[in-house]
């Protein structure tokens, strides 16, 4: 049986939205859905919560995750990457005698992330566990690359021609080859699908981790979130915009009991 554990990462240095981590929303902090999505999904050996602060590692214990250890400061900076306390945590688990197969990172400021929304990354993952290092939570990007452009003084080029390296994938280099004028002057339903990661959910086997020092290794199968489930706090207006999609009952939170 493949055992994975579920990592959670919450420092309590926030610029944009101070104290986000633990922030009430709709009576609880909000690091409490993300630890209740786990709880309940029911997939993880252990639900572990990684932070450098003593205040939300007795919330996120109250709310049922484990807090064995603090990240080391070095860890936890504004600019720290995920790697360093992923191994970091990997190593101080195994060298205490807990090793696991996979990990899970569920970042807090996906709150709309469901316990089904885990068990269908799970199910999906291990569907293609021989092929794969990990799996990442990706939607439909809104705003194309193909229209983007890069400025150089007075004038501006297009940061996507169509013949770039980078649309590699078949598929898409056959609807390039269909296209009659340029990327930017496309409308968006002609365009190749591109999709972008979101926060809300990363799946990889810990030897990518522990060998590799990579917590996604080469091989990266998408997860295609639904609806809001990879909704991302990263500003004020995100918490507004989320605020708003429950008063109007758009959007629903996990169950905490």
């Amino acid at each position: 049986m493949t055992n994975i554990i579920a990592l959670i990462p919450a420092r309590k240095g926030s610029k944009r939205v101070p104290g986000k981590n633990i922030r009430k929303l709709a009576g609880h902090p909000l690091i409490a859905y993300t630890i209740a999505a786990a709880i309940k999904s029911k997939i993880f050996t252990s639900v572990m919560v990684s932070t450098d602060s003593e205040e939300i590692a007795e919330i996120a214990k109250k709310y049922g995750a484990e807090v064995p250890f603090r990240r080391s400061p070095a860890y936890a900076e504004d600019n720290s990457p995920d790697i360093e306390w992923v191994n970091e945590t990997l190593r101080r688990l195994k060298d205490g005698g807990k090793t696991y197969d996979c990990f899970s990172i569920l970042r807090p400021t996906s709150p709309l992330r469901q316990p089904e929304t885990i068990q269908r990354a799970w199910r999906e993952f291990l569907q293609q566990k021989e092929k794969v290092d990990s799996l990442r939570a990706v939607e439909k990007c809104q705003q194309h690359p193909g229209k983007m452009w890069v400025i150089d003084g007075v004038l501006m080029q297009p940061l996507l021609t169509g013949k770039e390296p980078s649309l590699i994938a078949q598929k898409a280099q056959e609807k390039l080859q269909k296209l009659t004028s340029p990327l930017h002057s496309t409308p968006y339903q002609a365009l190749p699908e591109v999709y972008i990661q979101n926060a809300s959910l990363e799946i990889a086997w810990c030897r990518v981790v522990l060998e590799e020092y990579t917590i996604a290794g080469d091989k990266i199968m998408p997860f295609i979130t639904q609806g809001n489930e990879g909704l991302d706090i990263n500003d004020e207006k995100d918490w507004w915009y989320l605020e708003y999609l429950l008063k109007e009952e758009k959007a629903k939170l996990p169950n905490i009991s």
